[in-house]
């Protein structure tokens, strides 16, 4: 009774590797890509638990840094293809306003991380300081406006899983 759930994950990875890349190949679907393969994890998650959603989460990631002609595609998604795996756990937290501080606080230590190593090890760094600061801000916001909207996209998704995709897969 091990193939069936093997086999979602395989097939569910593979899918999200693919989606990467076209949004590798796609340069204006650069975060449309991992956004996309962070759907793909839902169903694992839903399905067969967080273990088995982060295990298909590193494989995408080691296969999405080894594979995808974007690099930044690639880094978007090992910084941030992990948060439908947490996500469940901040909507836990008592009160809405905890909860999108949670999930404001995780997309910007995200971004930070991500951009600052971007910055350090693939010297991209005139663009970003040659930029005026308040430009830098406005990209931020934009960025945590676009993953409170991925959070609940993910979460109305999660729902369109349980109640009408589901029946399809297990008949």
């Amino acid at each position: 009774m091990r193939a069936r759930p093997l086999a979602l994950c395989g097939v569910l990875a593979a899918l999200a590797v693919a989606l990467l890349c076209l949004g590798g190949v796609i340069p204006a679907a650069m975060l449309c890509g991992p956004i996309l393969a962070m759907v793909v994890l839902l169903p694992v998650l839903e399905e067969l638990g967080p273990k088995a959603a982060g295990t298909v989460y590193a494989a995408v990631a080691i296969l999405a840094l080894l594979l995808v002609p974007n690099r930044e595609t690639s880094l978007v998604y090992l910084f941030f293809g992990w948060y439908p795996i947490l996500r469940p756990r901040i909507a836990t937290l008592p009160s809405l306003p905890l909860r999108v501080l949670a999930r404001l606080a995780v997309c910007n230590a995200a971004v930070l991380l991500l951009y600052g190593l971007i910055l350090r090890f693939m010297g991209l760094t005139m663009d970003l300081l040659n930029a005026a600061w308040y430009w830098n801000a406005l990209l931020l916001a934009m960025g945590n406006v676009v993953f409170l909207l991925t959070d609940a996209t993910l979460a109305r998704l999660t729902n369109v899983w349980h109640w009408k995709l589901k029946r399809y897969l297990y008949r």
